[in-house]
């Protein structure tokens, strides 16, 4: 079992950024040589989850990462298997970035945007971006 843990959501003024983490605990994800994919979903009141942005490896692959075309140029994401964390660096924050974001997990290095596809949540942080 993995536990997922988001933090780093906040109030910000269109333009700023943050800096949102998901720490793992429980299973490391450097506890498998198939490795791992780890994705960042948002949903807003009313609206249907969506995909953000994913990083995927394994023991023989470097990190594979992708974007939601909403996010790409703005969004990075990134790994610290020493702090077995991923982290999602929002910048140029915009109003239409206002989500409740959550971190999931998937073991095994696997291209997907599908959220069901995802076997472990965490529960959300907030970002709220003012205009």
């Amino acid at each position: 079992q993995v536990q997922l843990v988001e933090s780093g959501g906040g109030l910000v003024q269109a333009g700023g950024s943050l800096r949102l983490s998901c720490q793992a605990s429980g299973r490391t994800f450097s506890s498998s040589a198939v490795g791992w994919s780890v994705g960042w979903f948002r949903q807003s009141p009313g609206k249907e989850r969506e995909f953000v942005s994913a990083i995927s490896w394994s023991a023989w692959s470097a990190g594979d990462t992708y974007y939601a075309d909403s996010v790409k140029g703005r969004f990075t994401i990134s790994r610290d298997l020493a702090k077995n964390t991923v982290y999602l660096q929002m910048n140029n924050l915009q109003p239409e970035d206002t989500a409740l974001y959550y971190c999931a997990a998937l073991l095994g290095r696997r291209r997907t945007v599908v959220a069901n596809t995802y076997d472990y949540w965490g529960q959300g942080t907030q970002v709220t971006v003012s205009s």
